[in-house]
């Protein structure tokens, strides 16, 4: 009988970290990430997101945030994809944590981006789960590049990407709000550069995502 994962791989995959873990995003999880998400993400006059979803009304948090994962999950290939993962803390929901790519079968890059509930920033577990992530795409997914970029006005993400060992490319003019423009910070880590973690990582299930987004199995 046919399970959830070998129709879609991702659902499949799991990271471990010690206490943190990161799980392919079912629907179960996902409700817990849009309950994250309306608790609050950042303070009201922050913006640390491109496109700025955060800002939704409550109630329409939730729909639109389980809308867009809907929304990946069902134009997922090869040549097109986000691979959303949510982030546990003690087998708790905490926040999510995923890769973007385009014609990743030849191009062997993506673009990461996570966020946190605000009650988990600041204790150092953002940098633990961008390691996590990292050790996953270059070890198990073959992943060559991987980038991220960050407002000049958000140290914080800054300061993960910076310990985690990206380094810094072109600085963008983003418009952010309505009218309003913001600064964008690039950064690019590759293998050579990447600063591990000291906590081992465990993962499974990582043989039929590598299938899933063209590759052959390791």
């Amino acid at each position: 009988m046919l399970t959830a994962a070998d129709v879609y791989p991702p659902f499949g995959l799991r990271v471990v970290a010690g206490p943190l873990e990161l799980r392919g995003l079912t629907d179960e999880l996902l409700l817990e990430l849009c309950a994250v998400a309306e608790a609050g993400i950042h303070d009201p006059d922050e913006m640390p997101f491109y496109v700025p979803w955060s800002t939704a009304p409550a109630g329409q948090l939730s729909r639109n945030t389980a809308a867009y994962h809907w929304g990946k999950r069902a134009t997922f290939s090869p040549d097109d994809f986000c691979l959303d993962l949510a982030v546990l803390l003690d087998g708790r929901v905490i926040g999510a944590q995923g890769v973007a790519a385009r014609d990743f079968p030849v191009t062997r890059t993506g673009e990461t981006g996570s966020w946190l509930g605000r009650e988990h920033q600041g204790r150092g577990l953002g940098t633990a789960v961008r390691r996590a992530f990292c050790e996953l795409l270059f070890d198990h997914l073959g992943f060559e590049e991987i980038t991220s970029a960050a407002f000049l006005d958000n140290p914080a993400s800054l300061a993960v990407s910076r310990k985690v060992g990206y380094r810094p490319t072109a600085v963008t003019r983003k418009r952010r709000r309505e009218g309003e423009l913001a600064l964008n910070q690039g950064l690019v880590l590759t293998p050579g550069t990447f600063v591990r973690g000291e906590v081992p990582v465990e993962v499974t299930g990582a043989g039929a995502v590598r299938s899933f987004i063209g590759l052959v199995p390791a």
